[in-house]
């Protein structure tokens, strides 16, 4: 009797690990949605406390690199991945879109505290370098009544591969002729000028340091840090600052979104649609090299797509249209 019931404890006490095995799945990528990131994953491991999602918020370049390496289960970028960059994934990579968020022009202007209305020419001359003082003629011509101090500006731009610039360089290549040609979009580009910030805390910790400084950030990072962010002109001459309306509406614009997701909504036409707004996807290999680890992912996306989306105006994102939550969740049935 003795023995038997040390046999069973023996097997109790190996079985132990087992029963408490946790299932861990890592990203990286983004930081622009790296806020609404952390709560959805914290959400999803108190629903299922065997799956921990760890998320690195390196930039969206660092994501892209990653997932096509295989050394993360999932990336997220803000910038769709280029053909090219598709065709080297050693499986189908699927741009699932998560949310939608503003970037908007964060600034620290002494004796200014209101809101600094920017033009499209402005904010491409600004990080041009052309307009090199906050008392240029061309920025109080937008701003009536406001005093701008003769203070020299301070460009903060994204030292690291980012879909935040990403966004802001589509945006001003739309914008300015002279930004298409001499700059140009991407992840990461030449900048005229300007000091980097690594990631969207990066920035924003500098531009709330720095006296004269303007950088872009997503929404929700000017917001935490209590930074000063304008109003830019949209397409259809409105000026409007970063609002969840406003990027709502500026999706509005897509009536025709593609398969795989990959669409720009920057400069959107619309009265009320604000023109530096963008979706932001993760990067789902179709096909995981462990099936369990698939089975999670999958099933994580679908509870992202229908209560994670209840939570993302709590954080100053926007949730997915309906019409693209859809078309999302039959995009999922894909993963595995």
């Amino acid at each position: 009797m003795i023995r038997r019931m040390a046999v069973l404890l023996v097997c109790l006490v190996l079985a132990l690990p087992l029963l408490g095995q946790t299932t861990q799945l890592n990203g990286a990528g983004a930081t622009f949605p790296n806020p609404i990131y952390s709560k959805w994953f914290s959400e999803y491991n108190k629903l299922h406390p065997d799956v921990e999602i760890n998320y690195q918020s390196l930039g969206s370049g660092a994501g892209i690199r990653q997932v096509l390496n295989g050394t993360v289960d999932f990336g997220a970028s803000d910038g769709p991945m280029s053909d090219e960059q598709l065709k080297e994934a050693k499986t189908r990579i699927l741009h699932i879109p998560t949310v939608m968020g503003a970037v908007v022009p964060a600034y620290n202007v002494p004796g200014v505290s209101g809101e600094i209305k920017f033009t499209p020419d402005v904010l491409a001359d600004i990080f041009l370098g052309k307009i090199a003082n906050w008392n240029n003629a061309a920025i109080a011509k937008a701003n009536p009544g406001t005093k701008f101090p003769d203070q020299p500006i301070i460009v903060v731009h994204r030292s690291d591969g980012s879909g935040t610039t990403f966004i802001f360089t589509d945006y001003l290549s739309k914008v300015s002729k002279e930004w298409e040609s001499a700059v140009g979009k991407g992840t990461s580009v030449k900048w005229p000028v300007g000091l980097g910030g690594k990631g969207n805390e990066g920035v924003a910790g500098q531009v709330r340091q720095l006296t004269g400084s303007i950088g872009y950030v997503e929404l929700i990072y000017a917001v935490q840090n209590n930074i000063s962010y304008g109003s830019v002109r949209n397409a259809a001459g409105e000026f409007l600052k970063g609002t969840l309306e406003g990027v709502t509406e500026a999706a509005a614009s897509v009536k025709n979104m593609p398969a795989d997701f990959r669409v720009s909504i920057t400069n959107a036409p619309g009265k009320s649609a604000y023109p530096i707004s963008s979706f932001t996807w993760m990067l789902i290999p179709v096909q995981s090299k462990d099936a369990k680890k698939g089975q999670i992912l999958a099933d994580f996306l679908n509870w992202m797509v229908t209560d994670g989306q209840k939570m993302t105006t709590q954080l100053a994102y926007a949730p997915l249209p309906e019409n693209v939550a859809e078309k999302v969740k039959a995009a999922i049935k894909e993963v595995h």
